[in-house]
């Protein structure tokens, strides 16, 4: 809870967010057709930025102390517990995925599995947009909250198009005294054979640490 609580100071508000970033992430939404999942909307900012501009978006992260926050802060957006592994949706049901520095800390052995799910949910034709630390290897780092990950833009890009998307836009950037930047933005192709099966809420096993860093 007190880890959670110094990150909510730190970056729970839109405002600490980059510029360019909110113009990526609004520009993306602004393109979906279909209803947005925020998936590890920590405190929520940005699931409520969506819901200003019009969007159908919901919040689903799986630290208790963010969705609380979320709720009490944004009454009008809808929050729930969930983790990335498990999402409770059926297929093709959504519109498009925002994953914005959710799926940073994900061991490299776990991140296909999302991406897999991730893409079970997705609509043909419909929208990923990844936020993420760009490095020049896949390898882990000291992070002030859990352990996070260096993804070289290529190889990110590569594990999108392999779960079924087609990368329709990269973007990168290194702002003074910032970790670099780097966003993928992809399209859910047409034929994808995972299974159909989605589990209930109740058989997501919660995290109890935060996984984000919006703020780098």
């Amino acid at each position: 809870m007190a880890r959670a609580d110094e990150y909510i100071e730190l970056f729970g508000s839109i405002q600490a967010t980059h510029p360019t970033d909110r113009e990526l992430v609004t520009r993306w939404a602004a393109g979906v057709q279909g209803r947005i999942l925020d998936l590890g909307c920590g405190p929520g900012q940005w699931t409520q930025l969506l819901h200003a501009q019009g969007c159908d978006v919901y919040g689903v992260d799986p630290v208790a102390a963010f969705v609380e926050h979320a709720r009490g802060h944004f009454p009008d957006v809808s929050y729930a517990h969930g983790t990335a592994q498990h999402l409770d949706e059926p297929a093709g049901a959504l519109g498009g995925v925002l994953a914005w520095y959710s799926l940073i800390h994900l061991p490299p052995t776990e991140f296909d599995d999302v991406l897999t799910e991730v893409a079970r949910c997705v609509r043909p034709g419909g929208g990923l947009l990844l936020g993420f630390f760009e490095g020049p290897t896949n390898e882990p780092f000291d992070h002030a909250i859990v352990t996070a990950h260096w993804w070289p833009i290529a190889e990110l890009s590569a594990r999108v198009t392999r779960a079924g998307f087609t990368v329709t836009e990269t973007q990168t950037r290194t702002d003074p005294g910032r970790r670099p930047h780097g966003a993928v933005v992809a399209v859910r192709g047409p034929h994808i054979n995972h299974d159909q099966t989605a589990p209930h809420r109740d058989q997501m096993a919660p995290d109890p640490s935060p996984a984000h860093d919006t703020g780098r």
